[in-house]
């Protein structure tokens, strides 16, 4: 019986059930079946193919990480053969055959903790390097065959040649274990007998004492191998394999702060995510990346921790406020909601400078999508000018899509049970969440205050007018009156123009795209100018459209950004032809459904109104593109007659309306409950016009909803 090398829970082995996606485990045995499903293994790339990447466990156990599993596009990965890099097992097959999964962490100090796994079962590091000596650090490396030194690539650690050479010390073994230590290939970076000593020599959990000047974060970069002390607020704090790492963040940036006491040993258990300490170490780079060796660590209190609050919380608001509101082009609804834009994009700089992670939820839709890849597009330069880790934007921002307009218990409840995840295991703050077209309404009232129980910070960005009752939901609410011609990514555009000013140019074509007719001339012509014409917004807008529908979940950021930023004047099969492409494979399937649906539309009556009713459930391939609501949209575009005519897609228990006329489709549903009583009817997507019901009242809903619907004409 051992105990968990994360929480200390007794466990047989060494790490219990719910942190064993936190481990990294390096594999010593020899077949297949002796992996462990959901486990995160080190690997070697061994090479590609066109539907993945080919990736060694150890000698003769290889695995596949099929380029569905990627974050990425295949193409854009920058492996090379023999590169030592991170994946998840997430099936052995009969066959012996591995499916792999991508990890977000490719490096071993992002997780909190490493492991060896063997025939025998998991064992520390350490005790492999005590029974093995030097043998362990010459073997490991060499999958193939060859000697470490042979196999040290671009992604392998210079430690790992070292010890191929014959440096068989303890003090060697140690720093390998450690995950940190100088970059490889830097000057004076050896990581050998000496650096080790001089690691020994100092106390691991001293306190600052000699009189040292501070220096700030943002200037680091400049400042490899020299002795500084910094002074800010803890922002995150995790346990590796080796060290302890502290994320410091001061009025200038963000830096990962190292702090070693022994393999897996919580240094500093003092000090706590939110304390502002006074830290003195040794910067370093580390595979590319800044990082502070910490030698002396103190928890500040009374007048100094809050000198330096106070010049954290001075910054921060200096740094978090626009100067202004610029609209990307004259629109009266985006002039008359600039302070309240304004302030939403305080909200999002204040959460990358405070290190709150971004999560921002928007419908899937090309509407839904354009806002979100604006503000993404606002974002992420300021992460990455930030933070001095490479990744840190996969980490302090998210975007998720929805496949309803409202923000339900069901997303909220996915947000909620994440950030408790990542709080719990990673120290995280809890995010900002930010809504873009949804969250506006009555219906999203219950979501938006299950994230306010645990103070989850909320940000409601829409194009139509809310209900009264949300803004007590949300610190921040957007939501111009009477605004009818406003799309969410023409609000959301200008809102990430606010946010990032050096964007500006990227941007300016969104608003267009984020229409499907009557697009504002302004944004018209704003698009022409910067080189997309009509055509190609309808493009892009098309294509968008399709590529949101399928895998609605995902934010398919590498391909949504091709299709939205590629060169507007590329040639077809240069990067302009991407939109081209899907968006031919979009006019095809819908004008296929439309063609089908319109020779089995019903005319009908009620008053002066005109309405056309498609029965959505025998008339439409429900499971397929398009989705009901675009599916609508496009044969009410196409078929509208005169200033009162209605759409209607009718299916078992839900309808749709489509009107040339604004519809308070809450007064619908309350009319026509009037007259079926036993229907079960009710308003429950506003934006989408839609209404439920009993699908055994179907008949008399239908009835009741075109009567209430054409009292509104009067």
């Amino acid at each position: 019986m051992g105990s968990c090398i994360i929480c200390g829970t007794p466990v047989d082995g060494r790490i219990c059930e719910s942190h064993q996606e936190d481990v990294v485990f390096e594999f010593r045995g020899d077949s297949a079946d002796q992996l462990t499903p959901s486990r995160f293994y080190t690997g070697v790339v061994d090479g590609y193919a066109d539907f993945g990447v080919f990736v060694d466990l150890a000698p003769g156990v290889t695995g596949l990480l099929h380029r569905s599993e990627l974050d990425q596009r295949l193409e854009s990965l920058d492996w090379e053969a023999g590169d030592t890099v991170f994946v998840q097992v997430k099936n052995v097959r009969d066959n012996g055959n591995i499916d792999l999964g991508w990890s977000i962490r490719q490096r071993e100090r992002e997780f909190r903790g490493a492991l060896v796994q063997d025939a025998e079962g998991d064992h520390d590091p350490e005790e492999e390097s005590e029974s093995s000596g030097g043998e362990r650090e010459a073997e490991s490396p060499a999958r193939d065959g060859g000697t470490a030194a042979e196999s040290t690539g671009p992604g392998r650690d210079a430690e790992d040649a070292d010890a191929g050479e014959g440096a068989d010390s303890a003090a060697d073994v140690e720093a390998g274990a450690r995950g940190y230590g100088s970059d490889d290939g830097d000057e004076g970076s050896d990581a050998g007998d000496g650096a080790e000593a001089e690691s020994d020599d100092r106390d691991a959990e001293s306190e600052p004492t000699a009189e040292r000047e501070r220096v700030e974060i943002g200037t680091l970069t400049d400042r490899v191998g020299e002795d500084v002390r910094l002074e800010g607020e803890v922002v995150g704090a995790r346990q590796t394999g080796g060290p302890t790492v502290f994320e410091v963040r001061d009025e200038t940036g963000v830096v990962d702060c190292a702090a070693f006491v022994e393999a897996g040993v919580r240094a500093y258990p003092d000090i706590e995510v939110g304390d502002m300490v006074r830290l003195d170490g040794e910067v370093e780079r580390r595979r590319g990346e800044i990082q502070v060796e910490t030698e002396a660590l103190l928890a500040l209190d009374g007048e100094e921790a809050e000198t330096v609050s106070q010049r954290l919380a001075d910054a921060l608001t200096d740094r978090a406020r626009p100067e202004g509101l610029l609209p990307l082009a004259e629109h009266d609804a985006v002039s008359e909601s600039s302070e309240r834009l304004l302030d939403a994009a305080e909200a999002i700089r204040r959460a990358v400078l405070e290190s709150r992670p971004i999560v921002v939820r928007h419908a899937a839709t090309a509407d839904g999508y354009v806002a979100g890849a604006a503000v993404e597009r606002a974002v992420l330069p300021l992460i990455r000018e930030e933070y001095a880790k490479s990744d840190a934007e996969y980490h302090y921002f998210t975007r998720r899509p929805l496949d309803d307009v409202v923000y339900g218990m069901d997303a909220a409840t996915n947000d909620v049970t994440r950030m408790l995840q990542d709080r719990d295991r990673h120290d995280e703050k809890l995010p900002l969440v930010l809504l873009l077209g949804t969250g506006s309404t009555s219906e999203s009232r219950d979501g938006l205050g299950l994230l306010g129980v645990y103070d989850a910070k909320r940000v409601v960005v829409d194009a139509v007018a809310a209900d009264d009752d949300v803004a007590e939901d949300c610190e921040t609410l957007v939501a111009p009156e009477g605004a009818d011609d406003l799309s969410t990514g023409a609000l959301a555009a200008n809102l990430a123009a606010a946010v990032n000013d050096d964007v500006r140019e990227d941007l300016a074509h969104l608003p267009a795209v984020s229409y499907w007719e009557d697009a504002p001339e302004a944004y018209v012509d704003l698009a022409s100018e910067t080189g997309f014409d009509a055509e190609r917004t309808r493009e892009i807008r098309e294509a968008v459209a399709l590529e949101a529908y399928y895998q609605s979940y995902e934010d398919k950021r590498e391909l949504i950004t091709d299709l939205l930023w590629a060169d507007p004047d590329a040639e077809d099969g240069a990067d302009g032809g991407l939109a081209s492409h899907v968006s031919e494979q979009f006019r095809v399937k819908l004008d296929d459904e439309v063609e089908t649906a319109e020779a089995n539309m019903t005319a009908k009556g009620e008053g002066d109104v005109k309405f056309s009713v498609i029965d959505t459930d025998a008339f439409t391939h429900r499971f397929d593109f398009p989705p009901t609501t675009l599916l609508l949209d496009e044969l009410h575009r196409r078929n509208r007659q005169g200033e009162q005519f209605v759409t209607v897609g009718l299916g078992m228990d839900e309808l749709y309306l489509r009107s040339t006329k604004s519809l308070d489709v809450r007064a619908v549903a309350e009319a026509a409950r009037e007259e079926a009583p036993e229907a079960g009817i009710a308003a429950s997507g506003v934006r989408q016009n839609r209404i439920e019901f009993l699908s055994g009242a179907r008949d008399e809903v239908e009835t009741a909803v075109l009567s209430a619907v054409a009292a509104q004409f009067e």
